[in-house]
């Protein structure tokens, strides 16, 4: 077994066995049991990076013989091994250029959120069971980004339903268990539908191999069985996105989950839906996705349309953080939709960006809420004047959401209308237009909630605050994502240099 196998062995196990220890923990050793977790966070954290180091695809454990060599999705590590042979299925992991990112994000976000709780569990307490259900959010998330074969992509992509049902259903706010219930009963419907588009590409194609499914195998399927399935999984990776009109569930689920919960559901828990959509359904029905991307561009502008004028008549700051993520989730499928080199690198680097600022923001709003109990626009002001620190903050995560150049968020939206723009045909070039209006409304929707939040007298709410200084905790939560929003905003590099290979060769699958 080689490093790099173990280092992909490693960002699993290491959160499996922190969730273990932590719950085993006796009560008066919660703080033990959220240290522990910590520590098994860090661990992961740390093997994900050091993933980096060797991308020299490695000899395959076990190696499949009925797979083809020399194909385009070539991991930069990868296990494959008998999983259970009696139903031919294989336990098949791999990281390449576009899941390391969002393996990395994983990781850290999940280490950043375990850190928060050391210093602060919301009510009823039970540090030691939260960090554990972090932990196998983690699992879940990291394992679908792994994963290179859709039996176990769809285990993966399950894992993570009922640990962050009870993030919000324990720790969540007055009508969490609502807002629990519906992310449970949407993301279901998603999952029957994924399940459905699975079985129909494995009895179709006659392989779950993701490698084998984009170098050609899934090409091989009837130009019928490719829409049906694309249709499927599009669908079910809609949901979980979630993509305009099926979003209605992401609202109730922010405004209600605790601050950890919703930084690890806006971070990286979405971008699961974007991911399968461009990894999954592109790659293994690449004619199907060319007959539909007409009807997913025309859905992700209405995103970013409608996204952008909700959050103009939002009056509750957490509601108005989840529905812009609509709009941003709207210009991560204009890219893809596209079909082009330029809109998959907009997605990525979309996908990252979103999952670096979010998080932050969503930080940030917890720390708001926190202070002055409560998250009423009409109800806070003059945030500067009393605690200019996380006022500062806030705004700089503001403008970074809404698209300055030179920070994180401009790329992902820059690069997706020029991709419509490529294109080319009226459809696209006016879908590009409506696209960048859509940008003018996030810099619209996020300024009026400057303006209120941050500016003008205090209010009685943020009157009642002391100027203490950010906790510690607080601080390091925070600045990785301060200073990635920077870092990835003046070198998109970053992120895009890791992902030239494989978004070619999704790009070659798709014969443009």
């Amino acid at each position: 077994m080689t490093a790099g196998q173990i280092l992909l062995l490693l960002t699993l196990i290491a959160p499996v066995a922190g969730a273990l220890a932590a719950v085993t923990l006796s009560e008066e050793g919660d703080l033990g049991a959220r240290v522990l977790g910590t520590a098994a966070a860090a661990v992961a954290f740390v093997a994900s990076l050091l993933l980096f180091l060797d991308q020299s695809p490695p000899a395959l454990i076990d190696p499949d013989p009925a797979l083809p060599h020399g194909l385009p999705l070539a991991p930069w590590h990868e296990i494959n091994v008998a999983w259970v042979p009696g139903l031919d299925l294989r336990f098949h992991i791999g990281v390449d250029g576009i899941s390391y990112p969002l393996v990395v994000l994983t990781t850290l976000l999940t280490l950043l959120c375990a850190i928060y709780t050391c210093w602060r569990v919301p009510e009823p307490g039970r540090g030691r069971h939260l960090v554990a259900l972090l932990l196998a959010i983690e699992v879940g998330i990291v394992g679908t980004f792994l994963a290179l074969n859709l039996v176990l992509f769809f285990v993966f992509f399950e894992v993570v339903l009922l640990p962050m049902y009870a993030v919000i259903a324990i720790w969540g706010g007055e009508r969490r268990r609502h807002a629990a219930r519906k992310f449970v009963l949407y993301t279901l419907l998603g999952s029957v539908l994924l399940l459905v588009g699975v079985f129909t590409v494995v009895a179709s194609a006659g392989t779950a191999d993701l490698v084998s499914l984009t170098a050609g195998a899934g090409g091989q399927m009837a130009r019928g069985t490719q829409l049906a399935a694309f249709v499927l999984l599009a669908i079910a990776f809609a949901v979980k996105s979630p993509l305009w009109p099926l979003h209605t569930w992401l609202p109730d689920a922010h405004t209600e989950a605790p601050t950890v919960g919703s930084v690890i559901l806006a971070g990286v828990l979405l971008k699961m839906g974007t991911y399968g959509l461009l990894r999954v359904a592109v790659g293994v029905a690449p004619e199907g996705a060319a007959r539909v991307a007409p009807v997913l561009g025309v859905l992700a502008v209405a995103a970013i349309i409608v996204g952008g004028l909700v959050c103009l008549a939002q009056n509750e700051l957490k509601r108005l953080i989840a529905y812009s993520s609509v709009g941003h989730m709207g210009f991560v499928l204009l890219g893809i939709a596209t079909l082009t080199t330029t809109g998959f690198q907009a997605a990525l680097i979309g996908n990252v960006a979103h999952g670096i600022i979010t998080g932050l923001l969503f930080f940030l709003v917890g720390a708001i809420k926190d202070r002055t109990h409560t998250g009423s626009l009409e109800e806070l002001g003059g945030l500067r004047e009393v605690a200019p620190g996380l006022s500062g903050i806030l705004g700089y995560a503001a403008i970074a959401s809404l698209g300055l150049p030179g920070l994180a968020g401009f790329w992902g939206e820059a690069f997706a209308v020029v991709a419509s723009f490529q294109r080319g045909g009226p459809l696209w070039i006016v879908l590009g237009v409506l696209a960048a209006v859509g940008a003018a409304l996030a810099a619209a929707y996020f300024l009026r909630m400057l303006r209120q939040v941050t500016h003008g007298p205090p209010s009685p709410a943020v009157a009642r605050l002391s100027p203490a200084q950010l906790a510690r905790a607080e601080f390091w939560s925070w600045a990785p994502l301060i200073v990635l929003a920077l870092a990835v905003g003046l070198a998109p590099w970053l992120v895009l240099g890791l992902s030239v290979d494989p978004v070619q060769a999704l790009v070659g699958v798709m014969g443009q």
